[in-house]
Parts: C-alpha cells; sequence; structure tokens
C-alpha cells in the first residue's frame, strides 16, 4: 500500500496520531512498492482570511524544517506545496495521489467550520478517485462528542465539562505513542528541506523553539520546576509563572496528551498539588473550546454563543481602537500588555483578560476587532481558544463572566504588579514614577514631564455606559 499523511496544526512526529496509523497501515502490507509520504500544505490566502500572524507563519516555516529532519528518522519525506485557499486542497491532494500512486491519505480532524468543509471536499474528491481518506481523532484527550452530561447533549458549562472530564480519565490508558520507523519506503528519496518560501510576511519567531527536543525540555522543566507554583503565580505578569507553552500547543508541536502525562508523571489527577492542579484545569479549558466550535459552528462565522448579544451596540470611537493596538491608552497595565503582545507575540493570560475587557466594557468597541488583532499578532493564535477567550472577556460567550463584571484597569495593575515592574519594563518613560501613581501617573504631580499620555476614557463614566449598552441588548434579545 501507498499512503500518504497530511500534517496541518499537528507539526510533530511523537504522538500523532495519523502519522503513528499511517506508518502501521503501510508496514502491515507487506507490500514490495509499499511507500508513505508527508505532506503540509500552504495557503497563503487562507491564512490571510484567518488573521494568521506573520510571527506564526514564521515560527511554521522554521518548524517544517525541524519537522522534515524529523521525518527523514522514520524514512519519511515531507513535501510541502503550496495553493492559495482550502479551497484548492481537494483538487491538490487528488493530483498528489495520482501522481505517486497513494492509495490512502491519513489527517487527524480539526473542528474549525473552514477546516471541516475542506476535509469533506477532500473526502468527497479522493473517495470519486477510490483514494481511502482516514480522519483521526488527535486534537483532544477526549474527541466532540464523546463526552456529553445527562441529557446528551454537549456541555455548555466548564466546571460539569471538567468534572466529567476527570470522572472519565483514566490514568492506566496510555496516552503517548511514539511512531516506528518505516523500514521500506519506496516514497522516500532522503532530499532534505532546508528552507522554503511560505508566499506569506513573516515576523522573526526565533524566541521560540522549533525543534521537537527543546520544546519537550520545556514542558519538562515546566513541569518539574514551576508547575507547583502555578496556582500562587500565574496572575503576576512579571513573574515567569506560566508554561508559555502555548505557540507549540496552538501549531501541535506538543499534543495536550503530551503535556497531562508529563504532569501527572504517573499520578492521578486528585494526586496533584494546587498548582498542578491548576494547570491541568487550564489544559481542559482548550479542550472545551475545541468542543464548543465542534457544536457550535456559528462561533467560527462571528457569531456570538450567547443569542442577545449581537444586539449590541458598539459605542466606542474608532480613533480609540488604533491607540489600544499600539499601547497608548493612558493606563499603564493596558499598554504594557499590549506593548509585550506587539513585540513579542505573546501575552501574559491574566493581561489578555484586562485588556479585552478594557476594549469591550471601556472603550465600548466590538470584541471582534480585538480577536482579530490578537490573532494578527499572536505567536499562539489558535482560533478555539482565542475566541473563547475574547467571548469569555466580553460577556457574549459560554460560560463567560456577567456582563457587569467590569474589570478596573488601575486596580487590576495594582493587585497584580504591584511595584509596577512589569508595566516599567515595557513602558520606561514611567521609570521614574513613584510606586504609588504607577498605575495611575496623571495623579502624580510631575505628570506634565512625562512622554505618556493621559487616559483616553474615564473608567468610572465608561462603566456606566458598558452596563446600560449591554442591558439595553439583553432587554432587546429577550
Amino acid at each position: 500500500m501507498r499512503g500518504l499523511v497530511w500534517f496541518r496544526k499537528d507539526l510533530r512526529t511523537l504522538d500523532n496520531t495519523a502519522l503513528i496509523q499511517a506508518i502501521r497501515d503501510v508496514s502491515d502490507s507487506q507490500h514490495d512498492n509499499q511507500g508513505l509520504m508527508a505532506l503540509f500544505v500552504v495557503t497563503p490566502e487562507q491564512w490571510n482570511q484567518h488573521n494568521l500572524s506573520p510571527m506564526q507563519a514564521d515560527l511554521i516555516g522554521r518548524r517544517l524544517v525541524s519537522l522534515s529532519e524529523e521525518l527523514k528518522t522514520l524514512n519519511i519525506d515531507l513535501h510541502v506545496e503550496t495553493v492559495d485557499s482550502f479551497n484548492e486542497c481537494p483538487s491538490l491532494l487528488t493530483q498528489l495521489c495520482a501522481r505517486f500512486n497513494i492509495e490512502h491519505v491519513f489527517a487527524n480532524a480539526e473542528y474549525e467550520y473552514n477546516e471541516v468543509m475542506r476535509d469533506e471536499a477532500t473526502q468527497k474528491a479522493l473517495s470519486a478517485r477510490q483514494v481511502e481518506f482516514s480522519l483521526l481523532a488527535d486534537k483532544c484527550i477526549f474527541t466532540p462528542g464523546t463526552l456529553l452530561n445527562k441529557e446528551g447533549s454537549y456541555f455548555k458549562v466548564f466546571t460539569p465539562f471538567k468534572k466529567t472530564w476527570l470522572q472519565r480519565f483514566c490514568i492506566e490508558q496510555s496516552l503517548v505513542h511514539k511512531p516506528k520507523t518505516l523500514e521500506r519506503n519506496a516514497l522516500f528519496d532522503e532530499n532534505m528541506l532546508v528552507s522554503l518560501d511560505l508566499s506569506y510576511p513573516v515576523v522573526d519567531s526565533s524566541k521560540w523553539h522549533s525543534d521537537t527536543k527543546s520544546v519537550i525540555a520545556e514542558l519538562r522543566r515546566f513541569a518539574i520546576e514551576r508547575a507547583s507554583d502555578y496556582q500562587q503565580d500565574r496572575d503576576f505578569p512579571a513573574i515567569d509563572g506560566t508554561s508559555q507553552l502555548s505557540p507549540y500547543l496552538a501549531l501541535g508541536m506538543l499534543s495536550v496528551r503530551q503535556c497531562v502525562a508529563r504532569l501527572l508523571n504517573g499520578r492521578h489527577p486528585e494526586q496533584l498539588d494546587i498548582g498542578e492542579q491548576t494547570w491541568l484545569s487550564e489544559l481542559i479549558w482548550r479542550e472545551f473550546y475545541q468542543h464548543l466550535i465542534y457544536f457550535e459552528p456559528k462561533l467560527c462565522k462571528g457569531r456570538a454563543f450567547v443569542p442577545w448579544s449581537d444586539n449590541l451596540r458598539w459605542q466606542g470611537e474608532n480613533a480609540h481602537l488604533g491607540k489600544w493596538q499600539r499601547g497608548e491608552t493612558g493606563y499603564p497595565i493596558v499598554d504594557a500588555a499590549m506593548k509585550q503582545l506587539n513585540e513579542t507575540g505573546w501575552m501574559h493570560n491574566r493581561l489578555r483578560m484586562v485588556v479585552a475587557s478594557f476594549l469591550t466594557k471601556d472603550l465600548l468597541l466590538d470584541w471582534h476587532d480585538g480577536e482579530a488583532y490578537f490573532m494578527n499578532r499572536l505567536v499562539d493564535g489558535d482560533f478555539a481558544a482565542n475566541n473563547g477567550g475574547w467571548q469569555w472577556s466580553a460577556s457574549t460567550g459560554c460560560d463567560a463572566q456577567p456582563y457587569f463584571r467590569i474589570f478596573n484597569p488601575i486596580s487590576q495593575g495594582q493587585k497584580f504588579d504591584a511595584d509596577g515592574s512589569f508595566v516599567k519594563r515595557w513602558l520606561p518613560e514611567l521609570k521614574d514614577v513613584p510606586t504609588k501613581y504607577v498605575h495611575c501617573p496623571w495623579l502624580w504631580t510631575d505628570f506634565a514631564s512625562l512622554d505618556y499620555p493621559q487616559p483616553i476614557v474615564d473608567h468610572k463614566q465608561q462603566r456606566e455606559k458598558a452596563l446600560q449598552m449591554y442591558k439595553d441588548a439583553k432587554g432587546n434579545g429577550s
């Protein structure tokens, strides 16, 4: 048998369900001309439509080079092809299958709407040419549809989802699987992929690893050295208290199974300490959002989860969006967070909530604008997690915070960056401001000497406007 394994956002050889199944099936065929090739499809137009960030694109390119080297050790070649969008994928796959006499295509299922439509069209095109197409469950520990409530429906609240997840989780199951080397491969020619042109804007991502060995080392280091302190440290942006593994999860350079297996290290979830349990909970949140987009494709089409929130009439000024994006709002914790995002492609999770609340409930601007900007900048951009986070903050999403919960950007800074060390790292113009005023510098007597803007809105006034805006929308939608 000749097979093709189609890589998407699952850029790893270790614990890759489609790859492992493909190697097994090809090896079992015992055919003299058996072979397996790997494929990645670059889709610049689709990436642009999905707001793929240039930094994430660069990481994809670097990762493909490393992935090619890792596949070589399994006697498999990686082919990289380019088409404009998902619409051309069925035609490309059928052409490749005809050219290389491929009988079976393997891929891991994705749950975003456009990706589902792409795979359905590919299935139809390959079936018409008698090529089998297998979509494997890989992205989640519990595949969407296998974790349901007592009524047989999907969970719309996180806490019971998590409770059921933990009840169903079996420590005895083998979480992580390694691929075997393909002993005979007629499609292997040892051509090394050295570099490639993605036909897409890129921004340097060298701060982030592209090889598996380094990524696994980061996971191990976090699990051993910092996971136990995660619960107490995770909300403080000046502390290196989070895993910063999200870029690798977003591109599938790490699987959630690898993370859970490393965290547990042979233990049951109940045996974890509070910090470890908190990080496990965050991994389960990622899975919760994957299940949501599977059951609610409207989320991939720009719709809010809560129907009445589609009635929100955003009242903010367009000029304020640019100031928020550039970190020029006059609220230091917001501005420092946006500077961090713009420079590094990553933002601390506590600050993601703060800046999202500020955009929607202080500036009264549409959460879609923030969602798109994040995807355009984040090296860890993941549609389900990003959409879920924004809708949670904007109180339009599933199990979101109540609309009347509005973060105060001053008190958030004072609580989670008390000495202003994070703010001063990203806003050096505030380095001489006394700690007492670092989160409200306009109250400092020497504020006029600073090269820093006045607040563009008054938080107390905007809070009242936001409450009325949400009340009006809810009233019109009930």
